[in-house]
C-alpha cells in the first residue's frame, strides 16, 4: 500500500521510510503540509503519518483538510511527549491513532498494519455496499428476498430469448418494471418498448390503436394511423392487465402471434411485423379459461415463460430496503432534508400488510415525505391505514381443545419477532434493539436464550 510520510525532521524520515519500505508498502515523502497535501492531489494513499509540527500549515490543519477530502483516509499523528494534549485533539478531528516521540519502532509498525486493516475494510465494505446496492435494485426493482433473487434471475435466463414472457402478480407489484427489465436485458433494447393499457378501452378503440386504421374506416377516421404493432416493431409490446381484452380482439391477437402479420382496420394490405409479446396480469387467467373469457390458445401462447411477483407481504425484508429507496428519491423531487425512518415508523411499515402491494408503500412515503418538517420520518407521519394497523394488533391464534405448552409458543413468537427485526437491520443488533425498544443487552441475551445469531439471520 501507499503511505505518505508528512515530517520536516530529516532523520525520522530516514527511519520512517526503511520502516514502511521493509513491510513491503511504497513510502512517499513530505516536508511540509502543503508538500503533504500536493502529493495527496496526485497519488493515491491509504495512510499518513503525519507530524503535527510543521513548518507553515500546522499539523492539525493538514489534519482537517485531509479529512475534508477524504474522510476514510487512515491518518496517525506524530507528536512530542510534551503535547498529548494536541494528540487528543487530532483524536477527536478524525485521526485513527497517534504516535509520541521518541517512539519505538515497533510500536510504529503496529499502528501502521491496524491502521491498513481498517483502510482495507473500510474499501471492502463500500465495495460490498455497491454490490448489495446492484444487487438488489435489478433495474429499479428494488429487494434482497430470496422471492426477489428467484425474479432477478429468472429475468436475466429469459430475457435474451425470443419467447413470449407472462407476468403474473397482485395490482402494485411492479409487473410493468419487469416488463421493461426484460426488454432492457434483451437484444430488442434497442428497438421500442411501447405499452398497451389493455384493460381501460373499449374493444373497438382498442383494435384501432393495436393495428391502427385507414382513412375512413368509420366516423372520425379522417387520416390513416399506425397502430401500437407497427411502433413496436424490431422491439417489444407490453400488454398491462391482458385478462380484460374482449374475445374477439383475442383471437385477432392470436393471428399476429402466430403469423407475424395483421392489417389494418378499414386496410387490405397485410404488414408484418416482429414483435415481442410480454403480457402481465393480476387475475387467474386459468379460471378465465375455464369459463371461457379467455382463450385457451391465446393462453398457451403467452404462457412460454412465466415471472411471478411475489406480493410485498411475503417479502417484508424488502420493505426497509424499498421504503430508504423512496424516502430518497421524493426527499431529492421535492427538496426536503428528510434522510431517516425511524425505528418506531419502520416497525410500523413492517407491521402492515399492504394490499396495495409497492405501489402503496411508495405512495406512503411520498406523502410522508411532502409533509415532514424535519429530517426523520416519524410514524405520525404515515397514512392512518398504516397506523391503525398496528393499533389494532394482531389477533392471537385459536386455543386448540386440548390446549398448547404455552412458554415454546412465547418463545417461538420472540424468535420471529427478533429475527424480523435483525432481518430489517441487517444483523446489525444495536439498530434492532433500537427497533424492538430494549436495550442492546437485553436483546444480546434474548438471543442468547433463544440461540439466535446475526450471521445465520443475514444469510439466511
Amino acid at each position: 500500500m501507499n503511505i505518505l510520510i508528512v515530517d520536516d525532521e530529516e532523520v525520522l524520515q530516514d527511519i520512517l521510510t526503511v520502516l514502511i519500505r521493509k513491510e513491503g508498502h511504497t513510502p512517499f515523502n513530505a516536508v511540509t503540509g502543503e508538500d503533504g497535501l500536493a502529493i495527496l492531489e496526485r497519488e493515491e494513499i491509504d495512510l499518513v503519518l503525519l507530524d503535527l509540527m510543521l513548518p507553515g500549515m500546522h499539523g492539525m490543519e493538514v489534519l482537517r483538510e485531509i479529512r475534508r477530502r477524504d474522510p476514510d483516509l487512515v491518518v496517525v499523528v506524530i507528536t512530542a511527549f510534551s503535547s498529548i494534549e494536541s494528540a487528543i485533539e487530532a483524536m477527536r478531528e478524525g485521526a485513527f491513532h497517534y504516535i509520541p516521540k521518541p517512539f519505538k519502532n515497533e510500536e510504529v509498525l503496529l499502528t501502521v498494519r491496524k491502521g491498513l486493516e481498517q483502510r482495507r475494510l473500510t474499501s471492502e465494505n463500500r465495495s460490498l455496499k455497491e454490490q448489495l446496492r446492484q444487487r438488489f435494485a435489478f433495474d429499479n426493482i428494488i429487494g434482497k428476498s430470496k422471492p426477489m433473487q428467484q425474479v432477478y434471475e429468472l429475468i436475466q435466463l429469459a430475457a435474451p430469448s425470443k419467447s413470449n414472457i407472462l407476468v403474473l402478480g397482485e395490482s402494485g407489484t411492479g409487473k410493468e418494471l419487469v416488463a421493461k427489465a426484460i426488454h432492457h436485458h434483451s437484444r430488442r433494447s434497442d428497438g421500442p418498448f411501447v405499452t398497451v393499457n389493455s384493460g381501460s378501452m373499449p374493444a373497438d378503440l382498442l383494435e384501432s390503436n393495436l393495428f391502427g386504421h385507414m382513412r375512413g374506416a368509420f366516423t372520425g377516421a379522417i387520416a390513416s394511423k399506425k397502430g401500437l404493432f407497427e411502433m413496436a416493431n424490431g422491439g417489444s409490446i407490453f400488454f398491462d392487465e391482458i385478462g380484460n381484452i374482449p374475445l374477439d380482439t383475442q383471437a385477432k391477437l392470436l393471428r399476429v402471434i402466430q403469423e407475424r402479420e395483421f392489417m389494418r382496420v378499414g386496410g387490405l394490405e397485410t404488414i408484418r411485423v416482429d414483435v415481442r409479446i410480454i403480457a402481465a396480469t393480476n387475475a387467474d387467467l386459468d379460471g378465465a379459461v375455464q369459463q371461457g373469457s379467455f382463450r385457451e390458445d391465446l393462453f398457451y401462447r403467452l404462457n412460454v415463460i412465466t415471472v411471478t411477483l411475489p406480493p410485498l407481504r411475503k417479502r417484508t425484508e424488502d420493505i426497509p430496503l424499498l421504503a430508504q429507496s423512496f424516502l430518497s428519491h421524493y426527499a431529492r423531487e421535492n427538496e426536503k432534508a428528510i434522510r431517516a425512518i425511524s425505528p418506531a415508523a419502520m416497525e410500523l411499515l413492517l407491521d402492515y400488510h399492504w394490499p396495495g402491494n409497492v405501489r402503496e408503500l411508495e405512495n406512503a412515503i411520498e406523502r410522508a415525505v411532502v409533509l415532514s418538517t424535519g429530517e426523520v420520518l416519524t410514524e405520525e407521519l404515515l397514512p392512518a391505514s398504516v397506523r391503525q394497523r398496528e393499533a389494532a394488533g394482531a389477533p392471537p391464534p385459536p386455543l386448540p381443545p386440548n390446549g398448547f405448552a404455552f412458554k415454546e409458543a412465547v418463545s417461538e413468537y420472540e424468535r420471529q419477532i427478533i429475527i424480523r427485526a435483525l432481518q430489517s437491520c441487517g444483523g446489525v443488533q444495536k439498530r434492532a434493539a433500537e427497533l424492538l425498544q430494549v436495550k442492546p443487552t437485553t436483546l444480546h441475551e434474548m438471543m442468547k436464550r433463544l440461540n439466535i445469531s446475526s450471521e445465520s439471520v443475514v444469510s439466511s
